[in-house]
C-alpha cells in the first residue's frame, strides 16, 4: 500500500461528505499536546489533502501554533455522523511554505482575511466590540487595496504515520482499518469496533 492510494481514499470520502451537502465536511478536531503534557484539542479546516500530508492554517502564535513548535507530533479526527465515517489521523506537523500560504491565503474571502488581522489569538479579549472595531478600521485602511497574508498567519502540514479509516456498521459491528506505516510502505491492521 502507498500512501498516494490512501490519500485517494481519504478525498473519496471527503467527496461524498461534501455530495451529501454536510455543514463544513472539511472540519477536524485536531489534538496538540502542550509543554506541560496537558493535551489540547480544538477544531479547524481541513484545506487540503495529498501525498505530503493534511494542510490546515492558523495565527501561528495561537496556542496550537505554539504547542506545535514545543511538540510536533498531532492527531486529527474527521467525523461525517451522516454517513457514519470517520478518518483519524497521526503524525508530525510541519510548517507549510511561504509561497504555499501566500496562494492558499489568496483563496479566503476579503472578509476572513480582514478577520485574521483583526483577531490576536494569543491575547484576551476585552469586547466583541472591540474586535468588531478593529476589523471595521483594517476595512478602511485596506479599502479597495489587496490584503496581503500577515507574518503572524500561516499553514501547517500533517505528516501521516498512521491513518485509521472507520466506518459504521449495523449492531456496532464497525469496520476499523489501521494503516501504519513502515520501512516497506503502509501495513493495514484491521482493528476491533
Amino acid at each position: 500500500m502507498e500512501l498516494r492510494e490512501l490519500i485517494e481514499r481519504f478525498n473519496r470520502a471527503m467527496g461524498r461528505a461534501e455530495e451529501a451537502g454536510l455543514h463544513l465536511p472539511n472540519g477536524m478536531t485536531l489534538a496538540t499536546v502542550g509543554a506541560d503534557g496537558r493535551p489540547s484539542s480544538r477544531v479547524v479546516l481541513l484545506k487540503g489533502a495529498d501525498e505530503r500530508g493534511f494542510s490546515f492554517y492558523t495565527n501561528i502564535d495561537s496556542r496550537k501554533a505554539r504547542e506545535l513548535r514545543d511538540d510536533p507530533r498531532a492527531s486529527i479526527c474527521i467525523w461525517w455522523p451522516a454517513l457514519e465515517e470517520q478518518v483519524r489521523v497521526d503524525g508530525s506537523v510541519e510548517p507549510v511554505g511561504d509561497e504555499e500560504a501566500d496562494a492558499y491565503w489568496a483563496t479566503r474571502p476579503r472578509g476572513r482575511q480582514l478577520g485574521a488581522w483583526a483577531s490576536r489569538q494569543v491575547e484576551p479579549l476585552s469586547s466583541h466590540e472591540d474586535l468588531r472595531a478593529r476589523f471595521e478600521k483594517l476595512q478602511d485602511d485596506f479599502n479597495g487595496r489587496t490584503i496581503p497574508r500577515p507574518e503572524f498567519w500561516s499553514g501547517y502540514r500533517l505528516v501521516p504515520d498512521r491513518i485509521e479509516f472507520w466506518k459504521g456498521r449495523d449492531d456496532r459491528l464497525n469496520e476499523r482499518e489501521l494503516f501504519t506505516r513502515t520501512a516497506d510502505g503502509w501495513e493495514m491492521t484491521l482493528l476491533n469496533p
